[in-house]
């Protein structure tokens, strides 16, 4: 095998990575910060598809509306809208389980899903609607040298990749960051202090929900949109956190990226692995590092 192909494959499987690393990443911030297992979180990958999807083309036909909503708005829109969802689910229902034990909080989200999975099912071909909305300037291909990648791609990689590092230096290293993870820890001494925990929560939960969203938007012209797309990508980026470490933010970042790529390259190596090599990667981190390969013992 060249090394050229073994390029090419890595970086066919760093283009999956991103989304596994975006997806992680809403879902390390929002365990982290909340310690809410947000079982919901492909579902708000797929309504962040959808709107960008009926923001194009669904709009005029539906409403009679001469309004069409290209794909960077949609970048904005989206991730918008499903956060305010995120924040409405937050306050109304996610609010009162937080006292109790996690499997409350899974059944909870989980039932979520299964209510936006059956609505939009209802109205929309399971099988896929493809995207018309991709940008003419991020058309076309780009010569590497190794290999021809198709622009769109490569614009998703970088922009994915800005997005998750700029959120973990803001929790990391920032004021807010800070403030964030001290309501967490003691939100008792944190209000008295002045801050509103509760609403830094509030937030933080819609913003996990958002980047959710985002991610949504970068896929739509890659993939087809479908109300089943989180589906089972949830199960894989749920095997990610946990190989990363529950809660870790720089976890699900690196950790989304390298299985991105491990499952690029398994494809080339022994195909037949490929579905499966993340989840025999997880039994072996959970064997001899239960907290995963970032996550803090306990």
């Amino acid at each position: 095998m060249s090394i050229q192909v073994i390029m090419a494959q890595a970086l066919l499987g760093l283009n999956v990575g991103v989304f596994y690393a975006m997806l992680s990443l809403g879902l390390a911030v929002i365990f982290g910060l909340l310690n809410i297992i947000n079982f919901a979180h492909g579902a708000m990958y797929m309504l962040g598809a959808f709107i960008a999807l009926i923001g194009y083309t669904l709009l005029d036909q539906w409403f009679g509306i001469s309004l069409q909503i290209g794909f960077w708005a949609s970048l904005i829109v989206a991730p918008a809208l499903v956060g305010l969802l995120g924040i409405i689910l937050e306050r109304t229902m996610l609010k009162r389980l937080y006292e109790l034990d996690h499997i409350y909080g899974l059944l909870l989200t989980f039932g979520i899903t299964l209510i936006l999975q059956g609505l939009f099912s209802n109205y929309f071909n399971v099988s896929g609607t493809p995207y018309p909305g991709q940008p003419e300037i991020l058309a076309g291909v780009v010569n590497l040298g190794f290999m021809y990648f198709p622009t769109y791609r490569l614009f998703a990689i970088i922009f994915s990749l800005v997005v998750c590092f700029a959120t973990w230096y803001v929790i990391e290293h920032t004021r807010l960051g800070s403030r964030l993870r001290a309501g967490v820890e003691n939100p008792s001494l944190t209000q008295a202090f002045g801050l509103n925990v509760p609403l830094m929560i509030t937030l933080t939960f819609g913003f996990g929900c958002a980047l959710a969203g985002l991610a949504g938007v970068l896929a739509a012209p890659i993939y087809s949109v479908s109300p089943l797309m989180g589906a089972d990508l949830i199960i894989v980026v749920f095997a990610v956190v946990v190989i990363g470490g529950m809660g870790s933010i720089m976890g699900a970042i690196v950790t989304g990226l390298v299985l991105g790529m491990v499952e690029g390259l398994t494809k080339v190596i022994y195909p037949p692995a490929a579905s499966t090599v993340i989840f025999f990667l997880m039994v072996l981190v959970l064997l001899f590092r239960p907290a995963g390969l970032f996550g803090k013992e306990k």
